[in-house]
C-alpha cells in the first residue's frame, strides 16, 4: 500500500530529489502546495530545528504525515557560513548567492577552502508528534573559484568532490543521490521509517 507523506518544500530541485527516492520506496510524496500551506518563518538557530518547524507546520495543516529537510552549504573559512542561511545568503536566488560566495572566497587560497553540504530531514507522524524521526548527513567537499557544470542546484556549480574530482553541478542525478548529503539523510530517514513501521 502506498503511504502518501507531504513535502514540506517548494524547491524544484529538492521535490525531485525526493520523488526520486522516496517514490521507488513505496511513498507518494505531494508536495506542499497541492494543500496550499503556506512557508513558516525558519526562525531556529539549527538546521534540525528548522527542519522541525517547516514538518510541523506541513502536517498540522494537511493532517498527514509530513517530511522537511533543512540543508545548506558550511564553509570552514567563513567559521560555517552560509549555513542555515544558505538559500537566503545574497536574498536574491542562487545566481546571486554563488556570486556572494565567490567574492567572499576570492582571497582563500586552496588548502583552506574546505566545506561541506549538511542535510537535516524530520519525519512527522502527524502535527502533534512529540517525537519525530531525524536523520542528519553531510558531504565533504571543497569551494571551486568559478562555476562548474549546469546540474544540480544552489551551490552545486561551486562544490567539488574529491572523489570524483568534479564539480556536484557535474554528476548524474543518479551519481549524486547515491553520495551526496540529502541522498544519504533520505537513506537513513527510510532506515529509521521502516524500523518504525511508518
Amino acid at each position: 500500500m502506498t503511504k502518501k507523506v507531504v513535502l514540506a518544500s517548494g524547491n524544484a530541485g529538492k521535490l525531485r530529489e525526493f520523488f526520486r527516492i522516496l517514490g521507488s520506496a513505496g511513498f507518494e510524496i505531494a508536495p506542499q502546495s497541492d494543500y496550499d500551506v503556506v512557508d513558516v518563518p525558519e526562525t531556529g538557530l539549527t538546521f534540525v530545528e528548522n527542519a522541525i518547524i517547516k514538518a510541523r507546520n506541513a502536517a498540522q495543516h494537511t493532517g498527514l504525515p509530513a517530511l522537511a529537510d533543512d540543508s545548506g552549504i558550511e564553509i570552514d573559512a567563513l567559521n560555517g557560513r552560509p549555513g542555515i542561511y544558505s538559500a537566503r545568503y545574497s536574498g536574491k536566488g542562487d545566481d546571486a548567492n554563488n556570486i556572494k560566495l565567490l567574492e567572499e572566497m576570492k582571497d582563500v587560497p586552496d588548502g583552506e577552502r574546505t566545506a561541506r553540504f549538511r542535510c537535516c530531514i524530520v519525519y512527522m507522524r502527524h502535527g502533534d508528534d512529540p517525537s519525530p524521526l531525524i536523520a542528519d548527513a553531510s558531504w565533504e567537499g571543497t569551494i571551486l573559484h568559478e562555476l562548474s557544470g549546469a546540474n544540480g542546484f544552489g551551490y552545486d556549480p561551486l562544490f567539488f568532490v574529491p572523489t570524483h574530482g568534479t564539480s556536484s553541478a557535474e554528476l548524474s542525478a543518479d551519481e549524486k543521490n547515491t553520495i551526496s548529503h540529502r541522498g544519504k539523510a533520505l537513506q537513513q530517514i527510510l532506515k529509521l521509517m521502516s524500523d518504525a513501521n511508518v
